[in-house]
């Protein structure tokens, strides 16, 4: 038995890269042709090669490149909103989950779309401010791909939620006297599966990211503050194409597809408000303006986010980063203030629950 410790050398994408082989244990046994004498031992034998799992080590995440001297007081405001998006979502599902006047479809899915906002947001947050704060900047393969899965799932979840959302205002507003009829709890739960196989589309992300392209042979360095897919696709040394493509493609086209039907649904609405009585439209473009409110400020950010990493080589990397980071921490924590504000029936619990309280 004969221990080596080697470089193994190989050659993908038209260049040599080099990967360190932890152990190579060759074992090479003989085995004779016959038990008689004069036997020939055989020129062939067993040959095991036992390869421990490549481990290609933590990654560093760097924050915002260019501005580290900034980002304990950069910390400070992500901090403040966070709170303000856990607190605000988590009033939101215990308002939701209490109050039997709100257990309708509209507000099952903003209950639904509370919970991938806290997922999103706790995803992304709080290893920022360990950055910042505490200069924790380094973070392990299965860490860096569960946050880059929750991220990119959050988010075309959120997607898919948005959508089931502007349907029922479609339904609330075209057809109001056969809403009950339509959105029954069955179809409610058909929505639901449909937009549980978002994980589906996921999924294959990830894996893709696992040997053999998880062995980096550049750089651990992440100059962002988490594990977006690009950053870290681009790190490998095998053919990263598939993922880059994969990764752009399928999630874009799946939101794509969501923005096109929310578009049509809010066409048809717009049509059926100016129908409507003169005095009937405030009503009605009140039903509707918290949910355009949040469509816009979760696609912009995201959009823009999305194109600027694949297309946008002139947008500086530093601003980029930043705007990155809005549709993680500012969606999650506006969502609740605005349905809070708009929606008559949840501000007036929100009022009976803390004002009421006090005056007792």
């Amino acid at each position: 038995m004969i221990n080596y410790m080697d470089l193994f050398w190989g050659v993908n994408n038209d260049e040599l890269f080099k990967v360190r082989m932890t152990q190579v244990t060759l074992t090479l046994l003989s085995t004779p042709l016959s038990s008689g004498p004069g036997t020939v031992p055989s020129r062939f034998g067993k040959v095991v090669f036992n390869l421990s799992s490549y481990n290609p080590g933590p990654f560093i995440l760097v924050g915002i490149p260019g501005l580290e001297q900034f980002h304990v007081w950069i910390g400070i405001p992500f901090c403040i909103i966070y709170i303000v998006a856990v607190v605000g979502n988590c009033i939101l599902l215990y308002l939701i989950a209490v109050e039997r006047s709100l257990h309708e479809p509209m507000f099952f899915f903003l209950s639904m779309l509370a919970m991938t906002d806290l997922i999103l947001s706790t995803a992304g947050v709080p290893k920022t401010l360990s950055i910042f704060w505490l200069g924790a900047q380094e973070i392990t393969l299965p860490e860096c791909l569960t946050q880059m899965f929750f991220l990119h799932c959050s988010f075309v979840l959120d997607s898919a939620i948005l959508m089931a959302m502007a349907f029922d205002r479609y339904v609330a507003i075209c057809s109001p006297f056969r809403y009950t009829t339509i959105l029954t709890p069955k179809t409610i739960i058909k929505i639901v599966v449909g937009i549980s196989f978002r994980f589906c589309i996921i999924l294959p992300d990830v894996f893709l990211l696992t040997p053999p392209f998880c062995r980096t042979c550049r750089t651990h360095i992440i100059p962002n503050t988490n594990c977006e897919q690009v950053g870290v696709a681009q790190l490998a040394c095998a053919d990263i194409s598939i993922n880059i493509w994969y990764g752009f493609c399928v999630p874009i086209r799946t939101v794509i597809s969501d923005v096109i039907l929310i578009a049509i649904s809010y066409s048809f609405n717009l049509c059926a408000v100016f129908r409507l009585p003169s005095d009937a439209h405030q009503k009605a473009f009140g039903t509707c303006g918290s949910h355009v409110c949040i469509i816009l400020m979760f696609y912009t950010p995201a959009f823009f986010s999305i194109l600027a990493h694949h297309f946008g080589h002139s947008v500086s990397h530093t601003f980029h980063i930043m705007f990155a980071n809005l549709y993680i921490v500012i969606p999650p924590a506006v969502n609740p203030i605005v349905h809070g504000v708009k929606t008559k029936q949840i501000r007036d619990k929100v009022i009976l629950l803390f004002f009421t309280k006090d005056r007792e």
